[in-house]
């Protein structure tokens, strides 16, 4: 069982979220508040983040993280954010291989693809220590 005194109870504000650049824009209001630096927008960086080893997660053992609004951010971060992202990824990575990203945007565009939202909630999801509350 886990100290009450390391339980933290955070709550995003969804209809705060409008792209990406946004959410993380509410990710650090909520997460990186006592922190000298911000989280970039990097869902390996929020990954991180959400192990406990900075900001409002420092030094827990659980969090209850309530998240309002969260069909708002849903469709902040649906299909239109999400092939907006990969097809900007694809052309920086123009270089390399890009046959995942098109595999992805081609999935999208069929209606049957991972959304940046999808991935967010399977980022929270690998961490069994923290609650999350959809409201």
């Amino acid at each position: 069982m886990s100290d009450p005194d390391r339980t933290r109870h955070i709550t995003i504000e969804g209809s705060a979220i409008r792209d990406i650049p946004s959410f993380y824009d509410e990710i650090n209001r909520v997460f990186m508040a006592d922190e000298d630096w911000r989280l970039g927008p990097s869902l390996d960086a929020l990954n991180d983040m959400l192990y406990g080893g900075h900001g409002a997660l420092m030094g827990a053992d659980a969090a209850f993280i309530t998240w309002h609004n969260i069909e708002m951010s849903r469709a902040a971060l649906g299909i239109e954010t999400t092939l907006r992202f990969l097809r900007a990824r694809a052309a920086e990575r123009s270089q390399f291989n890009g046959s995942p990203i098109a595999g992805q945007i081609a999935a999208l565009e069929g209606l049957g693809g991972t959304t940046y939202f999808d991935v967010v909630m399977e980022i929270f999801a690998d961490h069994p220590n923290i609650a999350l509350i959809h409201a």
